[in-house]
Parts: structure tokens; sequence; C-alpha cells
């Protein structure tokens, strides 16, 4: 997927929104075409309105809804959607995430305090902004940029350090690498890794299609496959146990 993809995350009130403001701006001058998604944890907020027209289409059972007025256009969905699964109606050069703390990609911490920068602090921290730029911090290993005066210096740190969007896999189907996607992300940072170390990029050797969709499989998955069809195919006679194979199931009613 080629999208490069970072979080702005940290505590309310820090100055994420602001910063990520500043970011699509310095980014979008520079030629360069961004999307962002706001990760919203209030209980009380909703997409749609409850009663409204889209709404009630989501009820009766569309898996999605367009919803066009005269000046924008909305795409509403009745379920949460994974950032693989939103990431998928995207396309960009940059992603901006607000939040999102989970996500396996590099990341800007804003905070307030000293405390704020402990407690959240994690391995795929490049930078540190917010409301703590304006303080004297000692003994840090990254970056602490002032999104109002260093705003340049920022966006060319995010020029340089942010990758293309990892795959996310659930480890227990991937690993293929050896490491989960946020450590994968680490070690692209500190420059132990590329991010065409990631195997979920590489071809598939194993292609599912269902309905004309093609389905994207970890190696998992690729190698289950792979293996018990192999192993089916081997006890053939009068066939090449070494030749590609297809195989396709069509159901009826």
């Amino acid at each position: 997927m080629n999208m490069k993809a970072f979080s702005v995350f940290g505590f309310h009130h820090t100055g994420k929104t602001t910063l990520v403001a500043k970011l699509i701006k310095s980014l979008s001058d520079k030629g360069f075409k961004v999307a962002t998604i706001k990760d919203i944890h209030n209980e009380n907020y909703h997409a749609d309105t409850e009663g409204s027209n889209s709404w009630k289409h989501i009820q009766a059972g569309a898996v999605m809804t367009f919803a066009r007025g005269l000046k924008d256009t909305a795409l509403i969905f009745p379920q949460r959607l994974s950032l693989k699964e939103m990431a998928s109606f995207l396309t960009c050069d940059y992603l901006i995430i607000e939040g999102m703390r989970e996500a396996p990609v590099p990341k800007i911490l804003c905070a307030e305090t000293i405390e704020q920068l402990q407690e959240l602090m994690d391995p795929i921290v490049f930078a540190v902004s917010g409301k703590i730029a304006a303080q004297e911090i000692l003994n840090l290993q990254i970056p602490v940029l002032d999104a109002e005066n260093e705003l340049e210096d920022l966006t060319r740190l995010v020029l340089d350090k942010v990758f293309d969007l990892l795959p996310d896999n659930d480890p227990a189907c991937c690993s293929a690498c050896g490491l989960t996607c946020h450590q994968m992300a680490a070690a692209i940072l500190k420059g132990e890794k590329q991010r065409s170390d990631c195997h979920s990029d590489h071809p598939q050797q194993v292609t599912l299609t269902i309905d004309g969709k093609e389905i994207v499989l970890v190696p998992f998955v690729q190698n289950l496959l792979r293996d018990v069809v192999s192993a089916f195919i081997a006890n053939l006679k009068d066939v090449d146990p070494e030749g590609n194979i297809r195989l396709e199931i069509t159901r009826h009613d």
C-alpha cells in the first residue's frame, strides 16, 4: 500500500488538533495529497443522526450509505472499522491519524507535562510536540519541536521518518518477518529494518478470489492453503507435483 502514515496522539487539550492542521497545510503546500483519520472516543458520538433518512437506510440493512449534500459528501458504515479497512478507501500520499495510540505507525506525541510523556512514550514515537514543547526537556532521545515556531523542522522530520502503512495483521496469523507490526515499525525507525522487510507486501504465492474480489492472505494462511492443496496433488497420478496449481470452486444455491 503506497500510503505513508503517522499518528499524532496524546491526552486531551495538549495541542494535537492544532498540530495536525498545521502539518496538513505544510505537507499540502509541498504538493502532497493528505488524508486524515480522527479517532473519537466519546461514547455519545455518532457519525449519523438517529431518525435521518441515511440512518433509516442503515437500519434497513445497507452495509454502507453515501449521504450527499450540496456542500459535502459522507460515507457511513454501521460498524467501527479498523485502520486497515479505513485505509483501503483512501488514496493519498500521507495519512495523518489523530489518536489511535494502538496503530503500528510512527507517532508524534503531544503532551503538557513530563508525567504525560512518561505515561504515553513508546518505541514508535519519533517526535514530541504540543504544549510541552515550550519547556526545556533534558535527556530525551528524540526531537522536541514546537508546531508554531519549528513547523518546517517537524515537517522535514515527517518526510524523513514516516514510511508506508504496515498491514497491521494479527500476529497470530502473520509475523512471517519474525516481528509484530508494532515491533517492525520500531525497528524501521531505529534503522534496524527496512519497510521492504515486511513479508505481507511481497507478491502472494497463493491467491484467493471470491466473486471476483481478490482476498489478501497473510503468509500463514497462504502457507496453509498451499501445503494442503499440494499434499493432495502429490498423491494424484500422471500430474507434475511441482507444476502451478489452479483450483476453482463453483457453488450453487
